[in-house]
C-alpha cells in the first residue's frame, strides 16, 4: 500500500501515489459547508423545523378561516372513470404519513437483521420498555375518560414523536452516551409499530375483504422481488403505491402499508465480494468512460448495499423538513379561544393525554427497563443507567405525530378534537421539560464517566509503535486492526492515500486488535518482520493480496517483503513476540472496540466512513481548531 520504509522511518510518501486526495479535490466551498453540516446536529434542526410548523399552524388557525378551507380543499388524481379523491389533510394524514411510516418500517427492518434488536438481551430492554410505554399510559388515560365518549382515543398516548424525541434529546441529553440514542430510536420503532397495530385492529371500522386480498398479493409480489434480489427501487415503488390504494379502499388506515412493504425491504451487511466487484467496475469505468460502463458502475454500486440501507439514507432529509412539517402544519391548528382554552382546561380528555404522555410513559418506560435490568444483568449497557432511562421515558412523552393522527382518526366532534390537540402540545412540551430536569439533576448526582474507546488510550511511544512517520507530525493516525480483508481492501488503502497525500505531517500508528486464529498468525509475522526493520515492507506486501493469507503464503511473503527467510519462519513457527501482539489486544479489548478496523484521529476515534476523504476532512478540520 505503500507505506514501508522501516519500523520507524517514514518512506518517501509519494512514491506511486496520487498527488492529491479526494478531499483536495473537492471546492473549499463545499468543504466548508460541509463542515457546517457536521456542526449543526441533524437532529436538532428537524425539530426546530416541526416545532416551527406547528406555531406556523397554530397562528394560522387564529387569523381567520383559511385554515381549515385549505387543508379541506378537494384533491384526486382520475383516469378516465376511476379515480382517487381527498381533501388535502387526509392526503398528507394517508399518503405522506405513508412514507414517514415506511421509514419507520426500514428502521425496524434495519433493527430485526442486523440492529440492536438481534442481540436478545438489548432487545429485551427496548421491547419490555415500549411495551410499558404502551399499557401504563393507555391505562392512566382511561383512568381519566373511562366512561366517556372521549375513551375512545386511548390510542393517542401511546406513541412516541421519533424526530421530535430525537432532535430533544440531542439537545438536552448527555454528550457522553452514544448508546441512548441507539436504545431510544429502538424504543420508538418498537411504539410506532405498537401504534400502527393498535390503529389497524381498534380505528378501522368497514372492510372491504376483497381490497384487503389485494393488499396480500401486492405484498406477496414485493416479498418474490427481495427474494430475487431485486435492487432497484421502481419495481418495489409501482408494487407499494398500488399496495397503498388497495389498503386505503380496504378501510383499514393507510399508512399502515408503509410499514408492511418496509418490513419486506431486503437488508444485509456489505459484502466484501461485492464491494470488490464495484470497485473493479468502476476501475473498468475509469479506462474507458463510455455510457455503458457509466451504468454498470452505478449499477454495481447499488447493489453492494442493501436496499433498504440506500433507502434510508435517501429518505431522512424528505421525511424530516418536508413530510413531518406539513403533518404539522395541517394538524396541530387550534382555535385558541378563550372559551375552547377554558374547555380544555377543565376536559377529561385534555388531562388524560397529558398524564398520559407525561407520567405514564415516565413511569411505564423506567419501571419495565428497569425490571429487565434487575432481572437479565446482561441486558446492562454503559450509559443506560436507571437516571437517564427516566430522561429517555420522558422524552418518549413527545408523542406529537402519531398522537395529532390518532386524534383525527378517532375523535369525530370539532371541540373534542381541539381539547385532545391541546393536550398532545402541552404534554409534548412538558415531557421535554421533565427530561431536561431529569437529565441535568442526573448529570450533577451520578455523572457518567466517558464512553469506552473514544478517546486513545495509550500515547503513542516511538520506541514501541509500528509508525511511519515523525512523532512529532502535526496529525497522527493510529489504527487497530487485524490483517481481515476489511483491512486489506478498504482501510489500508485509505490511509494509504492519506498519507501520500500528507506525508511527515501525519503519523500512521499500526497497533494488532486479532479475534481468530489466523489473524493471530498474520500478527505474529508481522512482529517477526518488525524484529528484522522491515514491518511496513510486510505489512504492504499483505495489503496487496487478494485472497485469504494462509500459513503456506509465509515463505512468498517473507521473501516479496526482503525478509530473512530462516530467521522469519523460526520467529513465527515459536510465536517468538506472541507477548508484544497480546499488549495490543488487551488495549483493544479495554476499549471494546468491535472486530472491525478501528481508527483513532489526533486520539480521537472517527465517526462516520472510513474513506480518505473523510479522514483528510477531520485531520484538516483538527489542524484548524488547534
Amino acid at each position: 500500500m505503500g507505506l514501508a520504509g522501516g519500523d520507524h522511518r517514514p518512506r518517501d510518501p509519494t512514491r506511486d501515489r496520487p498527488k492529491v486526495t479526494p478531499s483536495e479535490a473537492l471546492p473549499n466551498a463545499l468543504r466548508r459547508k460541509r463542515s457546517a453540516r457536521r456542526n449543526f446536529d441533524a437532529d436538532i434542526l428537524a425539530s426546530i423545523v416541526l416545532a416551527c410548523a406547528t406555531v406556523a399552524a397554530l397562528i394560522w388557525a387564529n387569523i381567520g378561516d383559511s385554515y381549515m378551507q385549505v387543508w379541506s380543499l378537494e384533491a384526486g388524481v382520475n383516469i378516465g372513470d376511476v379515480g382517487l379523491s381527498m381533501s388535502l389533510g387526509h392526503w398528507v394524514n394517508e399518503a405522506l404519513m405513508a412514507v414517514f411510516f415506511f421509514a419507520v418500517g426500514l428502521d425496524v427492518r434495519r433493527e430485526l437483521s442486523i440492529g440492536e434488536l438481534r442481540q436478545r438481551e438489548r432487545a429485551m430492554v427496548s421491547v419490555f420498555g415500549a411495551l410499558g410505554g404502551l399499557v401504563i399510559p393507555a391505562a392512566i388515560f382511561l383512568l381519566f375518560t373511562f366512561g366517556t365518549p372521549a375513551a375512545v382515543a386511548w390510542g393517542a398516548v401511546i406513541s412516541t414523536d421519533t424526530a421530535f424525541a430525537l432532535g430533544m434529546l440531542a439537545l438536552v441529553g448527555p454528550r457522553n452516551a452514544p448508546r441512548l440514542r441507539v436504545f431510544l430510536l429502538t424504543l420508538a420503532v418498537i411504539d410506532d409499530v405498537g401504534a400502527l397495530s393498535v390503529i389497524a385492529i381498534f380505528y378501522t371500522d368497514d372492510l372491504n375483504f376483497l381490497a384487503l386480498g389485494g393488499v396480500l398479493v401486492g405484498l406477496f409480489v414485493i416479498w418474490l422481488l427481495q427474494r430475487k434480489q431485486v435492487g432497484r427501487v421502481t419495481p418495489y415503488l409501482l408494487i407499494g403505491v398500488v399496495t397503498w390504494v388497495l389498503m386505503y379502499i380496504s378501510g383499514v388506515h393507510a399508512t399502515l402499508a408503509g410499514v408492511l412493504i418496509a418490513l419486506l425491504i431486503p437488508v444485509y451487511p456489505t459484502n466484501t465480494r461485492d464491494v470488490e466487484v464495484a470497485s473493479r467496475v468502476v476501475h473498468l469505468y475509469r479506462q474507458a468512460p463510455v455510457p455503458q460502463a457509466a451504468r454498470l458502475a452505478r449499477h454495481s454500486i447499488s447493489q453492494s448495499i442493501s436496499l433498504n440501507q440506500r433507502l434510508s439514507e435517501l429518505l431522512p432529509p424528505y421525511v424530516n423538513f418536508v413530510i413531518v412539517p406539513l403533518f404539522a402544519l395541517g394538524n396541530a391548528g387550534v382555535t385558541l379561544s378563550a372559551e375552547m382554552l377554558d374547555a380544555a382546561w377543565r376536559s377529561p380528555l385534555t388531562w388524560g393525554i397529558i398524564a398520559g404522555l407525561v407520567v405514564g410513559k415516565l413511569v411505564g418506560i423506567t419501571v419495565a427497563t428497569g425490571l429487565v435490568h434487575r432481572l437479565m444483568p446482561s441486558s446492562r449497557a454503559p450509559g443506560l443507567d436507571m437516571p437517564r432511562m427516566a430522561g429517555l421515558g420522558s422524552l418518549a412523552g413527545m408523542g406529537f405525530t402519531i398522537s395529532l393522527l390518532v386524534v383525527d382518526i378517532s375523535l369525530n366532534d370539532p371541540q373534542t378534537q381541539d381539547e385532545a390537540r391541546v393536550g398532545v402540545l402541552v404534554a409534548s412540551f412538558s415531557a421535554l421539560l421533565v427530561a431536561w430536569l431529569i437529565f441535568s439533576v442526573s448529570s450533577k448526582v451520578k455523572p457518567l464517566p466517558p464512553p469506552t474507546g473514544m478517546r486513545l488510550q495509550r500515547p503513542v511511544e516511538a520506541g514501541r509503535d509500528h509508525m511511519t512517520g515523525p512523532l512529532t507530525a502535526p496529525s497522527n493516525i493510529v489504527v487497530y486492526a487485524a490483517m481481515s480483508s476489511a483491512y486489506r481492501f478498504r482501510t489500508a488503502e485509505a490511509i494509504a492515500e492519506v498519507k501520500a497525500h500528507l506525508g511527515r505531517e501525519v503519523n500512521l500508528v499500526f497497533r494488532h486488535h486479532t479475534t481468530s486464529d489466523d489473524e493471530l498468525r498474520t500478527a505474529v509475522m508481522l512482529e517477526a518482520a518488525a524484529a528484522q526493520g522491515r514491518f511496513w515492507e510486510l505489512h504492504d506486501v499483505m495489503t496487496t493480496r487478494r485472497d485469504a493469507i494462509t500459513e503456506d503464503d509465509m515463505l512468498d511473503l517473507a521473501e516479496e517483503a526482503g525478509l530473512h527467510t530462516d530467521r522469519f519462519v523460526h520467529d513465527v513457527s515459536t510465536y517468538a513476540y506472541l507477548a508484544r501482539v497480546e499488549d495490543d489486544n488487551l488495549d483493544a479489548q479495554a476499549a471494546r472496540l468491535p472486530s472491525t478496523p478501528v481508527l483513532y484521529l489526533d486520539g480521537v476515534r472517527l465517526k462516520g466512513p472510513a474513506n480518505s476523504w473523510h479522514i483528510s476532512s477531520v485531520l484538516h478540520e483538527n489542524r484548524d481548531r488547534s
